[in-house]
């Protein structure tokens, strides 16, 4: 059984896992809360191109979704996208250690600010510590498919803990 810990998590991640699992259901079995800024629910109501995973993070009601904005530090402001930007600044007004960001500009700040990082692929190798015969490879085909950018070192850490 893994640690239980607190995330607070960014839209792409939400949009990936979606990709994969058509639900974000298993986030609830790996972390003890997963937040979500108000900033990063208005992100993904809006919908983009095609209103993917609109319905899945609507019915994903054991997600801590923030009901209103939190206020932005000028440097989180003037450094990120508003979603990124609310994602850490809502781990450090709540003290929570672990934030689920993919973009690269993101998770650099966030280690500036001390925080602990995963990012879509690092969740999916969690859940495949608990489900063993679960497959990266084919859970990065499925993401790839459904547009979802992959960089070449994500893949390789993913393939690397597909054993």
């Amino acid at each position: 059984m893994l640690e239980q810990k607190t995330i607070v998590i960014n839209t792409s991640p939400l949009i990936a896992l979606v990709a994969e699992w058509g639900t974000l259901e298993p986030l609830r079995s790996l972390y003890t809360a997963v937040h979500v800024p108000f900033e990063v629910a208005e992100e993904i109501c809006r919908g983009g191109d095609n209103n993917f995973a609109i319905p899945e993070f609507m019915a994903a009601s054991f997600l801590h979704k923030a009901q209103q904005s939190v206020k932005i530090s000028p440097f989180l402001a003037n450094s990120l996208d508003r979603g990124e930007a609310a994602v850490i600044q809502l781990a450090l007004d709540k003290g929570l250690e672990t934030v689920c960001i993919d973009e690269a500009i993101g998770r650099r700040v966030a280690r500036l600010n001390g925080l602990t990082l995963t990012g879509s692929t690092g969740v999916l190798v969690r859940y495949k510590q608990e489900h063993p015969e679960f497959s990266l490879a084919q859970a990065i085909q499925r993401m790839q498919a459904r547009g979802i950018r992959l960089g070449v070192d994500v893949i390789e850490f993913a393939l690397k803990h597909d054993t």
